[in-house]
């Protein structure tokens, strides 16, 4: 059974920074597609970033301030979050799904942000920024 098990949120104020750790089960990460998804109040889920076959991909909003990682040794991934905005609010999942060149992924055109790429997805953990 393939488990991820995310911690690291909580309550932080604007510039400031979290790592969020996501401690996975089951599987081994280095054979797949790693990413981080968020959802705020009333708004759909969003993905933050991912990282597969070479390539790290992000939403604008986050370029120069998250940072994806991982320890293969710990099975783990990590979203190191700096400069924290009001509007980086929001429930964050860590995801883990195929690589774009895994052999039974379907051959359709990757979308790293689509929901449907990612078969696993942790609990989700709270990240508040406010004054």
């Amino acid at each position: 059974e393939v488990q991820l098990q995310a911690s690291g949120g909580g309550l932080v104020e604007p510039g400031g920074s979290l790592r969020l750790s996501c401690v996975v089960s089951g599987l081994t990460i280095d054979d797949y597609a790693l990413g981080w998804f968020r959802q705020a109040p009333g708004k759909k889920r969003q993905g933050v970033l991912s990282r597969s076959d070479g390539s790290t991909y992000y939403i604008d909003s986050v370029l120069n301030r998250f940072t994806i990682s991982s320890d293969n040794a710990k099975n783990t991934v990590y979203l190191q979050m700096n400069s924290l905005k009001p509007e980086d609010t929001a429930v964050y999942y860590c995801v883990v799904g195929k690589r774009p060149s895994a052999p039974d992924r379907p051959r359709t055109l990757y979308s790293w942000s689509n929901p449907l790429e990612y078969d696993y997805w942790g609990q989700g953990t709270q990240v508040t920024v406010s004054s």
